[in-house]
């Protein structure tokens, strides 16, 4: 069948289409991504904007008939930190769902780090051990750990590099006393979740999915997108220390001209940065191997799971 994945995230509306059945390994067959941006459209209390609500109905009006058009028999709608910490979610779920029929699954943190690792598990098979998953959104930092499927420890930080940016980092580039602000801000939040962790045991296997950490593992001279799924993608602790204070000097134009970065995500690199470092660091981690597939596909993977075998 042809399923639709709707993600409502903290930087963009992302339709995910896959051709699947229980067994075989989604297929993409598209994706459309529109900018939202919802970080920017909240007031000062938290809430989203009136202006931001009609922004996100807009933007899923517009998924809607691309997944329309695509043929979509089944879409799995979803939303994560921006609207789940939104002083008014609830008000801003019933206009959506009143206005396009679509009911957003509200997803914890937790369930977000879950389904992520369940994703990286499925794309690295058993072979890989015990991993460790690092996933950098917009609103949040999602940490997971295990053997099996499921993680044995699985953790939300409000570490978004879109919401660290908006909140500590006013300045284009940003002044250095904020800068270190932030970085202590990070690594004391990673810090208090380190022995939850280390408990289990190092990992076998270090996993990093996100826009966040593709682009820093390719302006660490990784291969590029278009080189395919299947290349192997790492970035080294080293080559990020050695970025990020380039990062912390650059505007966000500037981090644009950077190679695989993009317009829309070069204003909160430098954020992102200072959590990957921060977590790579605290964790003990030399090498972080990209892993192509995360949230969206985990949801894809687990409704598959409940499929009856054709």
């Amino acid at each position: 069948m042809r399923l639709g994945v709707l993600d409502v995230g903290s930087n963009t509306v992302h339709l995910l289409v896959v051709d699947a059945h229980p067994g075989a390994r989604p297929l993409p067959a598209h994706s459309h991504k529109e900018e939202l941006r919802l970080a920017e459209l909240l007031d000062d209390a938290g809430a989203v904007r009136p202006d931001g609500v009609g922004r996100v109905i807009g933007v899923v009006h517009e998924t809607l008939q691309a997944a329309e058009d695509k043929g979509v028999e089944e879409l799995l709608p979803f939303a994560t930190s921006a609207v789940r910490e939104a002083t008014n979610a609830d008000e801003v779920l019933a206009r959506v769902k009143d206005e396009t029929g679509v009911e957003l699954q509200v997803l914890t943190g937790e369930e977000e780090a879950r389904l992520t690792f369940l994703a990286a598990r499925r794309w690295f098979g058993w072979s890989a051990g015990k991993l460790l998953v690092l996933d950098i959104g917009g609103g949040s930092l999602e940490i997971a750990y295990g053997l099996d499927e499921e993680p044995d420890a699985a953790v939300s930080l409000p570490l978004g590099a879109g919401r660290l940016t908006a909140a500590w980092l006013p300045g284009d580039p940003p002044t250095a006393e904020s800068v270190r602000a932030l970085r202590r801000h990070v690594r004391a939040q990673i810090a208090r979740t380190v022995g939850e962790f280390s408990r289990f045991g190092a990992p076998d296997h270090v996993v990093a999915t996100s826009k966040t950490f593709k682009q820093l593992a390719r302006i660490g001279g990784a291969a590029r997108s278009a080189d395919g799924l299947y290349v192997q993608r790492e970035l080294k602790r080293q080559s990020l220390e050695s970025w990020v204070p380039r990062l912390a000097g650059m505007t966000a134009d500037e981090r644009a001209e950077l190679p695989g970065v993009s317009e829309g995500r070069a204003g909160q690199l430098l954020a992102g940065a200072l959590v990957a470092e921060g977590a790579m660091d605290l964790f003990g981690v030399e090498t972080v191997e990209i892993c192509p597939w995360a949230l969206r596909e985990g949801i894809i993977l687990r409704r598959l799971d409940h499929m009856p075998p054709e």
